[in-house]
């Protein structure tokens, strides 16, 4: 027998199943789930492993591998949070940054524009190491993205050495993520990646730390967003492929549970819902990058969808305007069922909230901090302020610590880079109030009930007149909007626009029975393939979910350790592409890692692509902890013919894989 210990480190919980991989199908021998403790993720992840272990009970020396998938890096991508960064820019223009949503993406955090950044020109080396001192103690890493990086890394390289002798800081390079000429795209790309490094940084070591303490003398893996893995210390510099992660390996748990190889498969969790099409038993790869919150990376990841709905989605009174309504999401919010089961004092405050007849917008609201090695020292000064005050207050009422729109903004910001959590009314807590869920404690999720509820809108009408009318809003809204995520994602597959049904008022109709202003026509829409749900609160949320679609459900055993399933069944896989060009005739230009080499012959120049593409995704496979490893290779030549007995050279794209399993 091959016993692998699979992880899946969540938003709310964290996995854990051990595997039995000697076999093709793979035996279930324990499972065991956690909750995640954001605070110290040594905790949860620790919990969830002795848990299993114990169960299990035999002699830990058999556990051949650790394999750790998680969705930190999706949903911290989804809230936008994470560590502040400095995004160094070297040979665009201003207008870079209104591409690929670049701008959007970087917020508040400082970039700067290099000079010149073409391969022949030099870089301006006096400008940036100003910008390096200037950023030292203001950012928690540094992205570079050279305009031409990914035809010459030198610029890149040249910046990083340089940012890294005076910062001593992580630096990312963008050419290190994406072979690809997308500019903005990469330089997003590369500023996520930085973004993670610390987030990253610390599930391993919580990870490690428990594995030793557990005497589990093993390699540990990470899942990659393709659902391949990478050795833990290969994947600490580069968190941006672990994007999706978590829903890679729920895809690979799906299709081993469920025994279907064409469905659509939606894993809800805390902070998100992933979605794929599931075809002869595995998703498909997403060519144009991983697509998460909104945004188009470039890290290779399986054909995912991921929208901040989840279980622990904020719930927040549209209280603006003349609607009455519910807005959920994207931001996760501890339940306050949970919070107060874990903290009774919650209850009183909730208590005391109730008791004052003016509804406050911070009534249901709780902060506490998330933050082991006290304030960064990059915050700004109101921030940094706050970070105190919380730090020393420890779990309190948003009330308590910020009583003006200033601090309030202050707070918000510190949520947002996740130094600070937030506990609010969540669907979670409204599956107390209407009975359908008793794990934690259901009298603090109807007192938050009744307090969003007396919420008022723009014209002074209360939000609803109970906690069970409001709680039930809640259950509604995030089933009509995950419906509605199923058929974007369906209708995507198809090749239909983004948004397609989320946009379209007669899908929202068909969905809801109503028929708008045009009662004469009748509509009704419905996936045409079984709908696999994964997730702890799958069973609890998507039965009322497949009833809008009209679609057959199934709820797979163990569907709530899916992801932790998919990450012990994983392999190690690295794809390198090479390009070659002909920037004159007769000149063929090859684009190797360490810079550009010209031949004269077009043969020779391809030749030496394939062999350093085969001989650059081996050792990195073998950097990522692979054994057994088997190459493939591929390539596009692009010509264009002139005449009977001439053509164009134009472009040549040579791409090498290599696959192996994990060195355990």
């Amino acid at each position: 027998m091959t016993f692998v210990l699979g992880l899946d480190t969540g938003g709310t919980f964290t996995d854990a199943a051990l595997v039995d991989t000697s076999t093709s199908n793979g035996a279930m021998i324990a499972k065991a789930k956690s909750l995640t403790t954001r605070q110290d993720l040594s905790i949860g992840v620790g919990g969830a492993m002795r848990d299993v272990v114990e169960k299990w009970g035999g002699n830990r020396s058999e556990i051949s591998l650790v394999s750790l998938s998680t969705t930190l890096a999706t949903n911290a991508v989804v809230e936008g949070v994470g560590g502040r960064v400095g995004l160094i820019l070297i040979g665009f223009d201003e207008g870079a940054l209104e591409r690929a949503d670049l701008a959007k993406a970087l917020g508040n955090d400082p970039h700067a524009f290099i000079a010149d950044g073409a391969p022949q020109a030099a870089l301006d080396t006096t400008a940036l190491k100003q910008v390096a001192k200037d950023l030292a103690g203001d950012v928690s890493a540094f992205a570079v993205a050279s305009h031409f990086a990914t035809r010459n890394p030198e610029h890149e390289l040249q910046a990083r050495d340089i940012l890294r002798d005076i910062t001593s800081l992580p630096v990312t390079c963008s050419h290190e993520l994406s072979s690809s000429l997308g500019g903005p795209r990469r330089a997003l790309t590369a500023m996520l990646n930085a973004r993670l490094i610390n987030l990253l940084e610390k599930l391993i070591e919580a990870t490690a730390m428990q594995m030793a303490e557990l005497g589990l003398d093993c390699p540990l893996m990470v899942v990659k967003g393709d659902g391949s893995l990478l050795e833990a210390d290969f994947a600490r510099t580069r968190p941006v492929e672990t994007v999706l992660s978590g829903p890679a390996a729920s895809q690979a748990g799906a299709a081993f549970l469920a025994g279907s190889s064409t469905a659509i498969v939606s894993d809800i969790g805390g902070t998100t819902t992933d979605i794929a099409y599931l075809r002869d038993g595995a998703p498909g790869l997403n060519a144009d990058g991983a697509y998460v919150g909104g945004w188009r990376t470039m890290v290779e990841a399986a054909d995912i969808r991921t929208s901040g709905l989840g279980g622990d989605s904020e719930i927040t009174p549209q209280n603006r305007g003349l609607q009455k309504g519910l807005q959920l999401g994207p931001r996760r919010a501890i339940p306050l069922s949970l919070l107060a089961r874990d903290w009774p004092e919650a209850l009183k405050h909730l208590e005391e909230q109730f008791q004052n007849p003016i509804p406050q917008a911070t009534d249901g609201r709780f902060v506490m901090p998330v933050m082991p090695n006290g304030t960064p020292d990059w915050l700004s000064k109101s921030e940094a302020r706050f970070a105190e005050v919380i730090l020393e207050t420890g779990k309190a009422p948003l009330a308590a610590v910020a009583t003006s729109q200033v601090a309030l903004g202050a707070v918000d910001r510190l949520i947002g880079r996740g130094l600070v959590a937030l506990s609010a009314f969540t669907p979670t807590d409204a599956a107390h109030v209407l009975g359908k869920f008793d794990g934690f404690n259901a009298k603090a999720a109807k007192l938050g009930a009744q307090l969003i509820s007396r919420q008022k809108n723009g014209i002074g009408e209360t939000s609803a007149q109970s906690a069970e009318d409001i709680s039930q809003m809640a259950l509604d809204t995030l089933a009509e909007r995950s419906a509605l995520a199923l058929l974007d994602a369906a209708f995507a597959q198809d090749g239909w626009p983004e948004g397609t049904a989320t946009n379209n008022p007669l899908v929202k109709n068909a969905l809801t029975g109503t028929t708008g202003t045009t009662p004469l026509v009748s509509n009704q829409i419905s996936l045409s393939v079984p709908l696999i749900a994964l997730g702890a609160s799958a069973a609890t949320h998507y039965p009322s979910i497949a009833k809008l679609l009209g679609v057959e459900l199934i709820v797979p055993d163990h569907a709530d350790v899916a992801g932790a399933v998919g990450a012990a069944a994983g392999s190690v896989r690295q794809r390198v592409m090479i390009t070659v060009t002909q920037p004159a005739e007769g000149r063929f230009r090859v684009h190797l890692p360490d810079g550009p080499k010209d031949l004269k012959d077009r043969e020779e120049a391809l030749e030496l692509a394939r062999q350093t593409a085969q001989d650059v995704a081996e050792m990195r496979a073998k950097q990522a902890g692979a054994k057994n490893i088997q190459l493939s290779l591929s390539e596009d030549v692009n010509e264009v013919v002139l005449s009977e007995n001439k053509t164009l050279f134009i472009e040549a794209l040579i791409q090498a894989q290599a696959t192996g399993a994990p060195a355990a």
